[in-house]
């Protein structure tokens, strides 16, 4: 009986020990001009630094809220990488290490196209 007690502990710790290593990401991409979030931005989420050889990548697109969540992923340095039409990609490293973390990604709109044309240029004078 006291053996059966050890292994159900032992295995409550274990997957109390495995919850508190994994983090529920929440992604909102917004525009930096309008603050209105962004829908059907691409989401890429690699994990970098230590990471155990099969560590999967994410690869979605944002709701019409512009938010997207990750459940369960593991915790550590996370590269997140948005894509989204009209708008500047971003990239950045983040640090994952909360149970339940939201990440706000703000993008820019496009620079203006540079060319040795001043006739073509769109760079502002």
């Amino acid at each position: 009986m006291k053996t059966a007690v050890l292994v159900v502990m032992a295995v409550l710790a274990a997957f109390t020990l495995n919850a508190a290593q994994e983090t529920k990401l929440t992604v909102h991409v917004v525009s930096a001009v309008s603050g209105k979030p962004i829908d059907r931005a691409s989401v890429i989420v690699k994990f970098t630094g230590n990471v155990k050889k099969g560590t999967p990548q994410w690869e979605t697109k944002t709701n019409q809220e512009g938010s997207v969540t990750l459940p369960g992923i593991p915790q550590g340095k996370v590269r997140i990488q948005i894509i989204a039409s009209y708008y500047q990609t971003f990239g950045d490293i983040f640090v994952a290490d909360q149970p339940e973390q939201t990440i706000e990604i703000k993008l820019n709109p496009p620079q203006p196209q540079y060319s040795e044309d001043a006739k073509t240029s769109t760079v502002p004078k």
